[in-house]
């Protein structure tokens, strides 16, 4: 079993996984001087110590179209994780087990294992857990931590392990598991959900899978999205019980907050109908405590980061804010159409998180940068 690294009292991590195809796009992010400078240097700056990158099978379709989001396939993700790397800063591995977006709403087996059941589904799980982790091994770029899975809370490898199958899903997280520990028996190991402020959820859910012998691990992780998943306080709550209950680490693996209502339709260049807009919607606004302001965010974030560092044991180990760089450029969006067709999502594409970066449209760094730098815990 792993701990976190103690080098790292604190994680103030990021999820920066577009970044090279942001950059390749044309990107630009600016320093408070307003220099402009690799952003993965900026967030050091302001007191970023580990980078969260997520990882899809295969994201491309048949005939080798990119599905977008970043299309994090195991080149992409290397070659960022070297950057990351270079600057000593602490790797999450975030596996998806998907060829693209896995989460409550979908947890798609990739195309390559899409055929597969059962026994056959948990050793394709467990050989692409060891080969992709050796491989990384060999590129000098193994994680300090890694996440079996993303959001799991419907499950994953659908339908073989959609919940409330846990007897299955126990089976394919195992696979994950001990795969790891074949490579590195200390490697601090994740389990994330969504829905943070969601107790009854994480109670069912690690209740149900240690009942159907589920393997240990070291780390809850928790996405907390304030318009959608409660109050700080329903978050603080849980994290409060989870941490008596399991005695795990625990770190808000997803994590942001808006700082405006203003529409960036003119920096995407897409027509109305190309475009999703915001995740944000104002109806979702009206519940949120903070306001969708830049000092709404700040203050968010200060009161984030001291209900995470509240809780008992010390258990409270950090934060990963969501893609604080998916600042709107022209053709970066959540997805291609090549990508809609293998979710069979009616789409459309876009961006919909630009309003909640901690970059502003032009790239220039936003005040709840400087509230996560100067916290203390």
């Amino acid at each position: 079993m792993g701990k976190i690294s103690e080098k790292i009292k604190f994680i103030k991590g990021m999820d920066v996984s577009t970044l090279l195809e942001l950059e390749s796009l044309g990107a630009k992010f600016l320093d408070a001087d307003g220099d402009e400078r690799d952003v993965l240097s900026i967030l050091q700056e302001y007191g970023t110590n580990a980078i969260r990158i997520r990882l899809w099978n295969h994201p491309y379709s048949q005939e080798g179209e990119p599905y977008g989001g970043g299309t994090n396939d195991m080149n992409s993700v290397i070659t960022l994780a070297k950057r990351v790397r270079e600057r000593g800063m602490y790797i999450l591995l975030d596996v998806h087990y998907s060829d693209f977006w896995a989460d409550p709403g979908k947890q798609i087996k990739p195309k390559a294992w899409a055929d597969f059941t059962g026994k056959r589904l948990e050793y394709a799980v467990y050989d692409y857990t060891l080969a992709m982790l050796r491989n990384f091994r060999t590129e000098g770029v193994f994680p300090d931590m890694i996440q079996i899975g993303n959001e799991l809370s419907n499950g994953l490898l659908w339908p073989d392990g959609k919940r409330p199958n846990y007897e299955n899903i126990a089976w394919f997280v195992n696979a994950g598991i001990r795969a790891v520990r074949a490579v590195d028996r200390n490697m601090p190991i994740m389990i994330h959900l969504d829905n943070g402020g969601n107790n009854a959820l994480y109670r069912e859910w690690f209740d149900s899978y240690f009942e159907n012998d589920g393997l240990d691990f070291d780390i809850i992780g928790l996405s907390y999205y304030p318009f959608w998943h409660g109050s700080l306080k329903d978050l603080e709550n849980n994290m409060q019980d989870l941490a008596q209950r399991y005695g795990k680490e625990l770190i808000v693996a997803e994590v942001s907050m808006g700082y405006t209502m203003e529409d960036y339709a003119k920096y995407e260049n897409l027509k109305q109908g190309e475009r999703k807009g915001m995740a944000t919607k104002p109806s979702l606004v009206k519940k949120i405590e903070y306001p969708m302001t830049k000092k709404g965010q700040a203050d968010f974030m200060e009161d984030l980061m001291k209900r995470i560092a509240g809780v008992p044991k010390g258990l409270g180990r950090g934060f990963f804010y969501w893609e604080p760089a998916w600042i709107p450029v022209p053709g970066s969006g959540w997805a291609t159409e090549a990508s809609l067709k293998y979710m069979k999502d009616p789409g459309p594409c876009g961006n919909e998180w630009a309003n909640q970066a901690l970059f502003d449209y032009e790239g220039r760094p936003l005040p709840a940068l400087d509230v996560i730098k100067k916290f203390k815990n």
